[in-house]
């Protein structure tokens, strides 16, 4: 299945998109962490969703070869105001989302709010919407200094097999994407803090899920290092309908970890809803 690379003025800021296959249309939106991107984050599952549907996965802003902007004020919304905007350039106007990490937590943002933006029909989200732990992985995540070692922890974090962050080349991959002109200042600014700023008003475990009104399927990695267990069937179970999964031997990326098992899920649940 070809894969291939566009771009497209959305507001001014140049965007950048892997597109694939024919069919209704799948947008896939990847992870926040440092060195993110769409190809990194869906390489293993385009093709397989592309046999049968129109696979589109942007690079948000600040990531991949999209602009290198940011919001101080608030870049969720600015991401998720993007991503809708893209989906109205591109003739979009109802779409199945699958979302990983920081893509499954601005696509949960926008379901649950007032006046949601983004055209979902079905809704997937991978590691996304429980309480992040403190700790030494959620550390790296934060406090990366663009060092192939610090990447290297990076990589630790993200996944359950310690394969990944032994393998030189994909942790030196994921280093150039984050090294990139402009990658590490538009997520580093992203993290920033005011000093002795408040917490966030809602936790991600207290968002109005019962407002989630389409077909939605929560993933959780079932040896995720920065979410805790059962967070998905917690969610889940909120939203009338909705359904809970735990794939097993997947740190918080299992589309990459377990390909070939989320692969199935997807394709079994997007059939399921057409």
């Amino acid at each position: 299945m070809e894969v291939h690379r566009r771009t497209v003025s959305v507001d001014g800021l140049h965007t950048s998109y892997l597109e694939a296959g024919k069919g209704d249309p799948v947008v896939l939106l990847h992870g926040g962490e440092f060195g993110a991107s769409a190809e990194l984050g869906w390489e293993r599952n385009i093709a397989a969703l592309a046999a049968q549907y129109r696979v589109l996965a942007p690079d948000q802003l600040g990531f991949g070869q999209s602009a290198k902007v940011i919001d101080f004020v608030n870049s969720r919304a600015m991401r998720i105001r993007h991503v809708a905007r893209f989906c109205e350039v591109i003739g979009i106007d109802s779409a199945h989302f699958v979302g990983n990490s920081m893509g499954a937590v601005n696509l949960l943002t926008d379901v649950t709010s007032e006046a949601p933006l983004l055209p979902i029909r079905t809704l997937v989200a991978i590691c996304g919407g429980g309480e992040i732990q403190q700790n030494r992985h959620f550390e790296a995540l934060q406090r990366y200094d663009a060092s192939l070692a610090a990447m290297r922890r990076v990589v630790e974090a993200l996944f359950y097999d310690a394969g990944y962050p032994a393998d030189d080349d994909y942790v030196r991959r994921r280093y150039e994407s984050s090294i990139a002109p402009g990658a590490w200042e538009a997520v580093a600014a992203a993290r920033f803090r005011r000093p002795n700023a408040p917490p966030p008003a809602v936790p991600s475990s207290a968002r109005p899920y019962e407002r989630i009104d389409v077909p939605a399927l929560i993933v959780e990695g079932g040896n995720d290092k920065l979410l805790p267990s059962g967070w998905a069937a917690q969610i889940a179970k909120q939203i009338d309908g909705g359904r809970s999964v735990v794939v097993d031997g997947a740190g918080h990326c299992p589309q990459i970890e377990q390909s070939s098992t989320v692969n199935e899920l997807l394709l079994t649940f997007l059939r399921e809803q057409t």
